[in-house]
């Protein structure tokens, strides 16, 4: 068993506790599930390159990556940078993330919000609008092409966007390229992060992006770490980049943010 089929084992659990402590109706009362959202593929076509700055604590392969930043401050100082977008993980047990970071964040920052966390039931993403997010994230490798439709289908339902993660090309015909999916879809991201070894290569990014129509709204996720690999990937086609590890392995990570952006 691998460390995703181990996290979707532990999403299960942890959904069915939460439904039966909190229930769809009740999240729908939330005072920002009837907010307007803002557009994450519309930002990443207006800033480019488009920095997705990630608020994340901690990590599977990296352990803690850091604990004492604070949620406010680090979001906030992302956009003053010039992110185009933030993504803030709400997964408790293995990025100790949570749901009140993205509340924070969402209540100090107008831009678009991406909820990173392993999506596998509708409930959650009723959830995502609840908290105040503007988009989720599917992740191929743990979803049958039903399921990232079913889900795909009714994110749009609600008014949230859909990032779709892919690692490979089988992933990535499977799902993004059928038609009867890609409708649902508004930002495709490759990570660059193999799921068996944790080995991270932006070559990745580019032997996929070969695969993908221009008109395709995507972006790189793992291992940007410098203006070279922006370079290389928009030259490939990628208006977006998500980046999070480097960011916040700083003492600061704002400020690490608006150097890295100043640099590209």
């Amino acid at each position: 068993m691998n460390i995703l089929d181990k996290i979707v084992v532990r999403k299960k659990e942890e959904i069915a506790q939460r439904k039966a402590e909190t229930s769809e109706e009740s999240l729908r009362k939330s005072s920002l599930f009837e907010r307007s959202t803002f557009s994450l593929s519309g930002e990443l076509k207006k800033k480019q390159p488009a920095i997705i700055a990630e608020f994340k604590r901690k990590s599977p392969s990296k352990g803690i990556i850091n604990a004492e930043a604070d949620v406010m401050q680090t979001t906030t100082g992302y956009v003053k940078a010039g992110a185009a977008a933030l993504s803030v993980l709400t997964d408790i047990d293995f990025f100790n993330g949570s749901d009140k970071n993205l509340r924070i964040a969402r209540q100090h920052n107008n831009c678009p919000i991406l909820r990173k966390d392993f999506t596998i039931d509708p409930y959650q993403i009723t959830e995502a609008k609840a908290l105040g997010a503007d988009a989720i994230l599917l992740i191929a490798a743990i979803l049958s092409p039903e399921a990232v439709k079913q889900l795909a289908s009714y994110a749009r339902e609600l008014g949230l966007e859909v990032l779709l993660e892919v690692h490979n090309a089988e992933e990535l015909q499977q799902t993004a390229l059928d038609d009867n999916i890609a409708p649902f879809l508004n930002v495709v991201g490759v990570n660059n992060r193999n799921l068996k070894t944790f080995e991270v290569s932006i070559q990745t990014s580019i032997d996929l992006a070969e695969l993908m129509p221009e008109s395709m709204v995507k972006i790189s996720e793992s291992g940007i770490s410098n203006a070279e690999n922006i370079r290389i990937l928009t030259e490939h086609g990628y208006q977006g980049f998500l980046v999070g590890e480097y960011f916040m392995k700083q003492s600061d990570p704002a400020a690490a943010c608006k150097a890295f952006i100043q640099q590209i």
